[in-house]
């Protein structure tokens, strides 16, 4: 099919949920993207933080065919090796304890909420439920994780929503006090507000919310749906943090482009939801978590430290750039959020370069770059070279 056919296809047959650019995807490798007339698109999003590992890698589809042909799917009610593995490396990598895996980011933090709930229902009765979250964050889009959001924007025509959220501001203690209660059981934050504009919270703000958690036996909730995997540089944001969150969600690369998430909880919370309490169909999938072990056996030391590298590189070349829409860059690894100046729209500066080849995003006012992990040097300065000519 041609581009503007599929584009006709899927405007008349899938619900129109997003805002999507006039763009047609047909095959990638590495981190170059190509639609179906063979126009090239260098790749700085990996659809929105997930092919890690680019397009086009043969260990990755390899272990997918495999396992595909051997055992799709099964059901929690029994054991397979790829989740039982995929568990065991991510437990040892992070210190935490165990792991539960779901399909996707708001799942995720679903499952972390309820752990949240019932680790103080255990102890404390109904009555100590409410979570803290911080404004300008982002948790998901169902009916709970969007109460848990804090940007008021994201809470409107989906009435009632779920109870048991305040909100503090990031790196402000006292605000964090000003939401405090007897009736708090958790602190909710991302180590870097992703859609809210790319933007890492202080390590000693962090730490001292872990501190005042462990003082009043809140569970400190890391969402790493967006940092996690490798993206900021470390296999998870909060070991740059120098904290061990009572539970951590992850999704997106996990299993490198392939729907899985999951939470890990520490050794105080592994016990805390029991059969029945909580569950998911496809969670735990073993084609994914195929996937995954190819992603976890990529990601090494020397592999993040590449990350690393690659992301101050780009930070440094855009701001050497000196583009007059552009203003300062900021994050983590290849998490990187661009301010975008006064007179200028994030969503116009967007679409002139998807329009010249280069795939962006945008975050809160500003832009997000989240390119595949394996991005080489050559396609950073294709990409630089697009922003230079389109936006100098």
């Amino acid at each position: 099919m041609t581009s503007k056919e599929i584009m006709a296809l899927t405007d008349q047959y899938i619900m129109h949920t997003y805002g999507r650019f006039p763009v047609a995807i047909d095959h990638g490798e590495g981190a170059t993207l190509y639609d179906p007339e063979g126009n090239a698109y260098i790749d700085f999003t990996s659809g929105i933080g997930v092919t890690d590992l680019g397009y086009g890698n043969t260990a990755w589809a390899d272990a997918i065919a495999a396992q595909a042909r051997k055992l799709g799917h099964v059901s929690n009610l029994f054991y397979t090796e790829p989740a039982a593995r995929l568990a065991e490396i991510l437990c040892k990598r992070t210190g935490e304890s165990c792991v539960f895996f779901a399909n996707g980011g708001g799942e995720a933090n679903e499952g972390m909420i309820k752990l949240a709930r019932k680790y103080s229902f255990d102890k404390y009765g109904k009555d100590r439920a409410t979570i803290i979250t911080l404004n300008n964050s982002f948790h998901g889009r169902t009916i709970t994780t969007l109460m848990a959001t804090g940007q008021e924007v994201f809470h409107n025509y989906f009435f009632p929503f779920t109870e048991g959220f305040r909100y503090a501001d990031a790196n402000d203690l006292d605000s964090l006090e000003d939401a405090a209660g007897s009736d708090v059981c958790a602190v909710m934050m991302e180590l870097v507000q992703g859609e809210g504009g790319v933007l890492p919270l202080d390590k000693e703000y962090v730490q001292a919310v872990a501190k005042i958690c462990a003082e009043r036996d809140w569970l400190l909730l890391v969402d790493e749906v967006q940092t996690g995997v490798g993206r900021t540089g470390s296999l998870f944001a909060f070991q740059q943090y120098g904290v061990l969150p009572d539970v951590v969600s992850f999704a997106k690369g996990i299993a490198g482009g392939l729907p899985m998430s999951g939470i890990l909880a520490n050794e105080k919370c592994r016990d805390v939801l029991g059969p029945g309490m909580h569950a998911t169909t496809f969670g735990a999938n073993p084609v994914c978590a195929a996937a995954g072990l190819v992603v976890q056996e990529t990601l090494s030391d020397a592999f993040l430290q590449e990350v690393n590298a690659k992301g101050e590189y780009l930070r440094s070349s855009i701001e050497a750039l000196d583009l007059p829409c552009f203003g300062e860059t900021r994050g983590l690894g290849l998490m990187i959020g661009i301010e975008v100046k006064d007179g200028y729209t994030n969503k116009a500066i967007a679409n002139k370069l998807i329009e010249n080849g280069l795939l962006v995003l945008t975050a809160g006012p500003g832009m997000r770059l989240l390119p595949p992990l394996v991005i080489s040097k050559e396609e950073m300065d294709r990409g630089l070279a697009i922003m230079k000519k389109v936006l100098g």
